[in-house]
């Protein structure tokens, strides 16, 4: 089992979770963040002053999945997510030790 954690910009949000949907995966959570990478923010007007915003806001999926299903998880993303512009995001994926549902104490790869 693998967490994948994937960083993406806000308007995305419903085109990566469709097209998640059409493949199978049922459970994402998704989470408000701001952050920066290469981009560094920008500036923005307001009432005629300029300042600078460092941090950007992004939407974090994570999604707990089968090892089968990985490489078709992340390749969903990463062509839906894609802009072509810097602060696309990131995907990032880490081992997934164990999971547990609370409701039926079903463990593993049954509880995702």
């Amino acid at each position: 089992m693998k967490l994948i954690e994937a960083i993406i910009k806000p308007f995305k949000l419903d085109e990566v979770k469709d097209a998640l949907n059409e493949i199978g995966i049922e459970g994402i959570t998704v989470s408000e963040v701001k952050g920066f990478g290469r981009q560094k923010g920008h500036t923005e007007l307001y009432r005629g002053a300029e300042y600078v915003v460092d941090f950007i806001p992004k939407i974090k999926l994570e999604i707990a999945v089968s090892d089968d299903l990985l490489g078709k998880v992340i390749e969903t993303i990463q062509t839906t997510a894609r802009t072509g512009r810097i602060g696309d995001g990131k995907i990032f994926v880490l081992p997934l030790e164990d999971a547990v549902r609370i409701r039926t104490g079903e463990s593993g790869g049954d509880a995702i």
